[in-house]
């Protein structure tokens, strides 16, 4: 393996950035190609179409005024109040001049990444809604060739989201410096991440309670009331739904697990800063900067392994061909499998070659990343179980259902709560593990718990490695739900409704995955980011938050018998909590009018049920968007504004304990959320594919008041798990980016 040592690695990140975009325009250009079907359902993808770029226009447009405004007062207030400024013009003077470059360079990086946070929603808007017909008139021909097109449809998204955070930090890094001061670039770049969690909050928000208030609306009026069946062209609020579908769950998600990566990823190289710093002057370490390099390498070497993944499923290889009867699930996970197989391959060559110099115990960090593969698989068991209807929970919200709306919402609760424990244990035994291999990895001048910390950092990096096939199945749900839209709006053959319901109750697991995904790896980020926060903080002012342990060594501390550190964790903890409320809220209010609508329309014109009058499609849309881009500011505000003025007022001490106690409680709630919501949506689904019976045998069909009940418990989980539980994965990884922006005030 010592080749490997020869090889100048760092080159793989431009090629890989290079390839990951090229990879998607030939996934764009295989997906386009492909048949549209028929008129009807052309002019129905046309309309969902234009539905979503209205409101993505309008909501991005509003998203642009508030990043200037807020880069431009990031830039002022680094500027003219940081006490301490970094030299970041190299001549060994802090002075104004250096405020100013703070200023002017975090700014700058934030406005980056809010660009590319951006790029990476409407993006991902965009072929997904292209998609969603190919996948349609696949369906005609077969479960196979359905499955190919939604997953490639969604891996467009997905490697383009990398492709552009991986570019994003690197250009970033080498701008500001980084190949003659690796040990300061990562501290400025931190704006990169902050500007993408910025445009990911508002998008997320804004996208979801668009989705969402239309769902219910559709759902309580068209299925519960009326009695018509799902994506029935006779609802009024059909389109609002299909268009939701795609600025929330694609536009939004996209633009989350955007700054999931960046955020991590700069995190994580802020870490290496310590042991660079530790080994530059060290005989027999040619190259120190690997530490710092390291995570945009090991994401490198992940795109590679995920495409072959990606290419496998609905192939011509005999293991992964897909028969007719075949479980969608199944052939998805046979191609992640494969993707993780190459990773940890991939992960073993770079931790050989970037981590193995001097006689540093390489190995360790290697087992570390496993830790965090490991990790990855894990929660995608974890979320399968808790959110498809073969497993126990589903069923049993399912049997709720039988006594009424009451019982299936409490036993959805209680699934959601539950599932806190398994998610709880994984990240906690990743955690502890990366930690202690990281210890042993005996780094010359460098204490065990720094590098037990890159231990961390490595198993974060590691869960990353498969961040686009993660993606592509997430674009994969809400592909399909729109196929099945469509499928049902024009009146195509029953055959191709099997295929895409069976493909949509799949997609809604997938959705549900990728938010366990995401939750984990903000788990595991969430100690890195952490430390991040305390090596900022220690780096602008070394006396304070350090202190001598017994081993003589300088430790950083949060002191939560300090009132004021206690304080500021309490006002963490409840941030999580009141963010999800007025989320919810917000919902809850657009979908009232939605509903109103909807039963105004059925009550004027009788000629809508009948089928002979086509319904206003356009003025549910209206309502939705603009209460979306109304309703989405206040949660917004209220998550930037909240832990500034905690920092300002409780000084920086108090703002570590923010962050970690802020993240903890966000990722158990938005654990509950996320798989609660999911298992409502299925056990809905469970009931509607016929594979439920009543106590005589016979199968309880749609419409029936177990069929209402389960569809109250779906509508319920709705915001849940498309709206709030999403959100609190960018606001968890905006407290991070927040922080170590300004926390250069907060001293």
């Amino acid at each position: 393996m010592e080749f490997f040592r020869e090889l100048p690695i760092v080159g793989i990140v431009p090629i890989a950035g290079v390839f990951a975009v090229l990879f998607a325009v030939y996934l764009m250009w295989d997906v386009l190609r492909r048949d549209t079907g028929n008129d009807r359902m052309k002019d129905i993808a046309d309309r969902i179409m234009e539905g979503a770029k209205a409101f993505i226009g309008r909501q991005y447009r509003t998203i642009a005024m508030l990043a200037i405004v807020a880069a431009v007062a990031i830039a002022l207030v680094l500027a003219l109040v940081t006490n301490k400024p970094p030299d970041v013009n190299h001549d060994g003077i802090m002075d104004n001049a250096d405020k100013m470059g703070l200023g002017w360079r975090t700014a700058l990086a934030f406005l980056v990444g809010a660009f590319c946070s951006g790029v990476a929603g409407i993006v991902g808007m965009y072929v997904s809604v292209k998609s969603n017909l190919r996948t349609a008139a696949a369906a005609m021909k077969g479960v196979g060739p359905a499955v190919q097109t939604a997953l490639r449809g969604g891996a467009v998204s997905g490697f383009l989201i990398v492709a552009l955070s991986l570019l994003g930090v690197s250009a970033m890094y080498y701008a500001f410096g980084g190949n003659s001061n690796p040990d300061l670039a990562p501290f400025l770049i931190v704006g990169f991440g902050f500007g993408a969690s910025f445009v990911a909050l508002f998008s997320q928000l804004g996208g979801g309670i668009y989705t969402k208030a239309a769902d219910m609306g559709a759902d309580l009026v068209g299925k519960v009331e009326a009695g018509i069946p799902e994506d029935d062209p006779r609802n009024p609020a059909v389109i609002a739904d299909l268009v939701g579908d795609n600025v929330g769950d694609c536009a939004g998600r996209g633009a989350d697990l955007f700054e999931s990566t960046a955020a991590e990823n700069i995190g994580a190289m802020i870490l290496g800063v310590i042991i660079y710093l530790a080994l530059k002057d060290v005989p027999g370490i040619p190259h120190p900067e690997y530490f710092v390099l390291f995570p945009l390498v090991i994401r490198s070497f992940g795109i590679f392994a995920t495409a072959l993944g990606v290419l496998s499923v609905g192939s011509r290889i005999p293991f992964f061909k897909m028969k007719e009867s075949d479980d969608p699930m199944g052939a998805l996970n046979k191609g992640y499998f494969l993707a993780v197989a190459l990773a940890v391959g991939f992960l073993a060559i770079s931790t050989y070659a970037m981590l193995g110099q001097g006689g540093i115990q390489w190995q360790f960090y290697f087992y570390a990343g496993l830790v965090g593969i490991a990790t990855s698989v894990a929660f995608v068991f974890i979320t399968q179980y808790y959110t498809e209807f073969k497993y126990r929970p589903v069923k049993d919200i399912a049997n709720g259902a039988r006594t009424g709306p009451a019982t299936t919402t409490v036993m959805g609760v209680s699934v959601g709560f539950e599932s806190t424990f398994s998610t709880a244990v994984v990240i906690g035994a990743a955690l502890w593990a990366s930690f202690a291999l990281g210890q042993q990895a005996d780094i010359p001048g460098v204490s065990e718990i720094r590098a037990g910390l890159f231990g961390t950092a490595v198993a974060t990096m590691g869960m990353l490695m498969t961040a686009a096939y993660i993606l592509a199945m997430d674009t994969f749900g809400p592909i399909t739900d729109n196929a099945n839209g469509v499928i049902e709006m024009s009146g195509n053959p029953g055959d191709a409704r099997k295929v895409t319901d069976r493909l949509d109750a799949v997609g809604n697991t997938t959705k549900a995955l990728t938010k366990g995904y995401a939750v984990g790896s903000a788990g595991l980020a969430a100690f890195l980011l952490f430390f991040a926060y305390l090596d900022e903080v220690v780096k602008i002012d070394p006396a304070s938050l350090t202190m001598t342990n017994a081993a003589n060594q300088l430790v950083e501390v949060i002191n939560l018998a300090d009132v004021k550190v206690f304080v500021g964790a309490l006002m963490g903890a409840m941030l999580s909590f009141l963010f999800s409320a007025l989320a919810i809220r917000a919902v809850s209010k657009t979908a009232g009018a939605v509903i109103e609508e909807v039963r105004r329309q059925f009550h004027a014109d009788p000629g809508i049920m009948a089928g002979t009058v086509r319904p206003d499609y356009a003025r549910c849309v209206d309502i939705t968007a603009r209460a979306g881009l109304k309703e989405m500011v206040l949660p917004g505000v209220v998550a930037v504004a909240v832990p500034v003025i905690v920092g300002v007022v409780l000084r920086h001490e108090a703002m570590g304990a923010f962050l970690m106690v802020g993240t903890i409680s966000g990722i158990l709630l938005a654990t509950v959320l996320n798989n609660s919501g999911g298992a409502w949506d299925n056990a809905k689904k469970f009931v509607e594919s016929g594979a439920m019976k009543d106590e005589n045998g016979q199968v309880i069909k749609k419409g029936s008041q177990i069929h209402a009940a389960a569809v109250v418990g779906d509508t319920i989980g709705d915001p849940f798990k498309d709206t709030a539980g999403p959100s609190l994965h960018v606001l968890v990884k905006l407290l991070s980016t927040i922080t170590l922006v300004l926390a250069p005030i907060f001293i």
